[in-house]
C-alpha cells in the first residue's frame, strides 16, 4: 500500500508540474464550496500580506524608523508600478519627504525637488515653466546635495500618457502640497471612495494641457484615476495599514486592511484573468490577492509540494489511493 501511495504522490506531482496553464488547479479550486475556498484564500492572503509586512518593516529600517518616510518610499514605489518601480524608490531615498516637507509653502518647489530629482527635466525641450522648475531645482539641490539621477534609468518607452513618470511625479507633488499627517489619512480609509478621495490632488495647473514637460495635449485635468487609486488601495494603503498594525500590535488595524481589500474590485491582470476562465473565482481584491500569491510564489516556482492546492490535491489522490485499495 505504501509503495501505490507514494507513486499516485509522484504522478500527481509530475501532473501539477507540467500543467503550465494551471487547468487542474483552476478546476479544483472552481469546484470548492464556499467555505473550503475561503479556508484557502484566507491562508495565501495573509501568506502575502506577511511577505509583504516584511518587506514594508525592512524599508522601515532603511529609512531610519520613520513611518512617513516608509509610508512616501512605498508611494512611490507604487506609483511608478512594474516599469520604474526602481528608480521611483531611488527617487524618493534621494529627495525625502523630510525635504518635501519643508517646502511644502510652495507647489512649484515640491515639483522642483521631486522632478529635478529624476533627472527627467533634461531630457524635454525647455518652455517657461521648465526653466522656472530647473531655476527651483538649482536652488534645491545645492540645499540639500542631491544628486539627480541620471534619466537613463527610467523606463519611457510604450508608457501610457497617464502613467508618465514626469506626470505621476506631478500628483504627488500636489498630494504632499494638499495633504499633512499622511499616516493618520492612511491608516483611517475604510473604503475604495476614502482611497480615492485621499489621492484625488489635482496636478498643477501646467499639467493640464501636459503628460510631459514641453508637448502641448488638449485640455484634461491630471488626476489620479479609479483604476490606479484602486491599485493604490490594494498594493499601498491595505499593505501599510497591515504593517503598521502589526507593528503597535493592533488587530484592529489588522483587520481593517483586511476589510479594505475585501471592499475593492479584484485586479485586472494576466494572472487574474486565467484564474477567471475557470469561474468567478476573484471577487474582490482580497480574493485576487490571494490567487496573485499562489501564481507568483507557488505556481511561477514550481513549488507544487508546498503548495496548499497541490498538497490538497496530492492528500485527495492518496485518499482516494487508499480507497480503491480496500
Amino acid at each position: 500500500m505504501p509503495t501505490s501511495i507514494e507513486e499516485q504522490r509522484r504522478e500527481i506531482l509530475r501532473r501539477l508540474m507540467a500543467d503550465t496553464d494551471a487547468t487542474t488547479c483552476g478546476e479544483y479550486i472552481a469546484a470548492l464550496d464556499p467555505l473550503r475556498r475561503a479556508e484557502l484564500y484566507n491562508a495565501l492572503a495573509f501568506e502575502r500580506l506577511e511577505r509583504k509586512n516584511r518587506d514594508i518593516t525592512t524599508i522601515y529600517s532603511s529609512a531610519g524608523d520613520n513611518w512617513n518616510q516608509t509610508f512616501y518610499i512605498m508611494l512611490l514605489r507604487t506609483i511608478g508600478g512594474m516599469d520604474n518601480r526602481r528608480p521611483f524608490e531611488e527617487l524618493s531615498r534621494r529627495a525625502t519627504y523630510a525635504m518635501a516637507l519643508r517646502e511644502r509653502d510652495s507647489l512649484i518647489k515640491i515639483e522642483a525637488l521631486l522632478l529635478g530629482t529624476s533627472g527627467l527635466l533634461d531630457i524635454y525641450r525647455d518652455d517657461e515653466y521648465t526653466i522656472a522648475l530647473k531655476r527651483e531645482f538649482y536652488h534645491l539641490r545645492n540645499k540639500y546635495c542631491i544628486t539627480p539621477l541620471d534619466a537613463s534609468a527610467w523606463r519611457l518607452a510604450k508608457i501610457y500618457p497617464h502613467n508618465h513618470p514626469t506626470l505621476r511625479l506631478a500628483q504627488i507633488a500636489a498630494f504632499i502640497f494638499d495633504n499633512e499627517l499622511v499616516m493618520n489619512r492612511i491608516i483611517d480609509c475604510r473604503t475604495p471612495h476614502d482611497v480615492y478621495t485621499l489621492f484625488r490632488s489635482e496636478a498643477s495647473s501646467y499639467w493640464t494641457t501636459h503628460f510631459t514637460p514641453s508637448a502641448t495635449t488638449r485640455r484634461i485635468t491630471k488626476r489620479i484615476g479609479r483604476t490606479k487609486s484602486d491599485l493604490l488601495g490594494i498594493n499601498l494603503v491595505a499593505q501599510m495599514q497591515f504593517a503598521y498594525g502589526s507593528y503597535i500590535a493592533s488587530e484592529s488595524l489588522r483587520d481593517r486592511a483586511v476589510t479594505l481589500l475585501e471592499r475593492i474590485a479584484p485586479e485586472d491582470n494576466r494572472y487574474i484573468r486565467m484564474w477567471n476562465s475557470f469561474g468567478n473565482l476573484a471577487s474582490n481584491a482580497f480574493d485576487s490577492q490571494s490567487l496573485l500569491q499562489l501564481s507568483r510564489e507557488y505556481c511561477a516556482e514550481r513549488r507544487c509540494a508546498q503548495c496548499p492546492v497541490g498538497v490538497r490535491l496530492i492528500k485527495k489522490a492518496e485518499e482516494d489511493c487508499v480507497i480503491a485499495e480496500k
